[in-house]
């Protein structure tokens, strides 16, 4: 009882502060909530913020979540990737929801990489910027400087080329340091959505196919983790690693001596912003070979790797002088595995293709549409989506507003909605957004195309099927020792009378004998199998 009255006390500021930028719409999704709406505009004194009802909903919102602090700005980049919920419209206007906050003070920054890898900033770094780059609702960046540590060699080298001494040798980094007190904050905003998704669920029977609870979950503990800068810095650190090889696309690498739960030193990346068109021309960049760039990318991200930066805002890509395309803000990653990455490259290949039928059976393989599902009507409301861009030019093609459609036709037919492909749809929005603005007659996904019917052939083919099933038999085979080991094992407790078979008066079995067989049938089974 205590909890539902705090809940409902912070609801009605909540409401307040939604009804100030008229966006109190949201609670028409939750049953009984009249009397809210009403106490909402009274303490907001029925006035809205100047401007405000010249905007779309979404983008009233989208200040609304802004003004109401970290937890709710990042559960409103959630909401982005959930069409399903609150309409591809809405979906769209979170998506450009900016995460900013003023920062705080660099007194307390200083403190809390101190505190936090227990040592003088001084003994650290050979300059710390105070004022920071960038701040927003987890954390803020500041620009810092090491000294660089040489190798033995190295240095008996220097000293044998030049025996006049030498200025230290420095590198420029990023301290990304979290806000102080914001892990009580999150915790606090956390119990409040679970309260809220768990009175959806409850009382709302049509909402509990978009399992409101378990989404609120998935993205408390995105939360955590993009809370924990250990956890951001080993996904830049595997991301650097599958790309360690291509010189234009660059991943910083991670100073794990600076690196803690609370603060994240990573090499320092300079360029041009992606979505500064003006000063890229300026500077003589080819912004068409940005945009295959990206596209190739992403595309070995998500189905060569099943790993992607899934936070590709246009702030978080720089283009290097040399043009290279670099990433940065690591907080928010993607993964798929390799049936969900079939799934997806058979389906997007359907819908370009205009085979509706291709798309509607990968759908019923991956036990995506519930059983009973009538599958001629499943293929005409595929078709529906597919028809309209069929015939149009490439580069007015998005395959992100497809994907969202699909989405939405998902609530007709009760199919539950899968987090990794909602979270993959708003980062190809965000990837598309990017690449109209830099090249508007090419599209992305029409250059990664080949790249994804190539992949099939490689991964899907009868050779790949053949290499899959050949792996399958050497890996069981490497399990036949230790099958033939439970087999030994379980003799010598037959032979030591451990295990008795009483075969009765009859000399047939008896229904004990028959478990112990199946038992053992079983483990050799698993042995083997793995």
């Amino acid at each position: 009882m205590l909890r539902a009255l705090r809940n409902i006390f912070r609801l009605i500021g909540i409401a307040r502060t939604l009804a100030r930028h008229d966006a109190l719409f949201p609670a028409d999704w939750l049953p009984a909530t009249g009397g809210l709406v009403f106490a909402a505009r009274v303490l907001s004194g029925f006035r809205t913020a100047p401007g405000t009802r010249d905007l779309r909903p979404g983008e009233r919102l989208a200040r609304a979540l802004q003004d109401l602090g970290p937890s709710f700005i990042k559960f409103g980049q959630m909401l982005s990737t959930r069409p399903d919920l609150v309409g591809e419209s809405i979906a769209n206007d979170l998506s450009s929801l900016q995460d900013r906050l003023p920062p705080f003070s660099s007194a307390e920054a200083r403190a809390a990489i101190e505190a936090e890898l227990e040592r003088p900033i001084e003994d650290m770094f050979v300059h710390f910027d105070d004022t920071p780059v960038a701040a927003a609702s987890i954390a803020q960046v500041h620009f810092a400087r090491i000294r660089v540590t040489k190798t033995p060699d190295e240095a008996n080298g220097a000293h044998e080329t030049n025996d006049a001494p030498t200025e230290p040798e420095t590198r420029d980094v990023a301290v990304k340091v979290l806000r102080p007190g914001i892990e009580r904050a999150v915790e606090r905003d956390l119990d409040l959505f679970r309260w809220i998704a768990d009175v959806a669920e409850t009382t709302q029977p049509r909402l509990r196919r978009l399992r409101p609870v378990v989404a609120v979950e998935t993205f408390a503990e995105s939360l955590r983790w993009e809370m924990d800068l250990r956890m951001e810095g080993a996904a830049a650190s595997e991301l650097h690693g599958n790309f360690e090889d291509d010189p234009m696309y660059v991943v910083p690498t991670i100073d794990w001596e600076r690196t803690g739960r609370r603060v994240l030193t990573t090499e320092w990346i300079s360029g041009i912003p992606v979505h500064d068109l003006d000063e890229l021309v300026a500077a003589g960049h080819d912004l068409e070979a940005i945009v295959r760039k990206a596209s190739e990318s992403f595309f070995l991200q998500v189905f060569r790797d099943g790993f992607f930066h899934a936070d590709m805002h246009p702030g978080n890509a720089f283009v290097r002088a040399d043009g290279a395309l670099c990433v940065v803000d690591f907080g928010i990653m993607g993964r798929i595995d390799r049936r969900t990455r079939y799934f997806l490259a058979d389906m997007l290949l359907g819908f370009v293709t205009g085979d509706y039928e291709r798309v509607a059976d990968v759908h019923f393989q991956a036990n995506y549409v519930p059983a009973g599902t009538d599958r001629m009507v499943f293929h005409q409301a595929l078709r529906a989506i597919g028809e309209p861009i069929f015939d149009r030019p490439p580069s007015e093609i998005s395959i992100a507003r497809l994907l969202a459609q699909l989405f939405q036709v998902s609530e007709r037919f009760d199919m539950e909605a899968q987090p990794e492909l909602l979270l993959l749809q708003k980062t190809m929005l965000l990837a598309e957004g990017v690449g109209r603005r830099l090249a508007p007659e090419l599209n992305m996904w029409h250059l990664a195309l080949p790249l994804v019917e190539e992949w099939m052939r490689e991964h899907r083919g009868p050779e790949a099927r053949l290499a899959e099933i050949t792996a399958d038999v050497i890996h069981a085979a490497t399990r036949l020792p230790k099958a033939v080991e439970a087999i030994e094992q379980a003799a010598t407790r037959i032979a030591d009378g451990e295990v008795r078979l009483d075969l009765g008066r009859t000399g047939a079995p008896q229904w004990p004998v028959w478990v112990a067989l199946a038992v053992l049938t079983g483990l050799i089974l698993a042995e083997i199998l793995g």
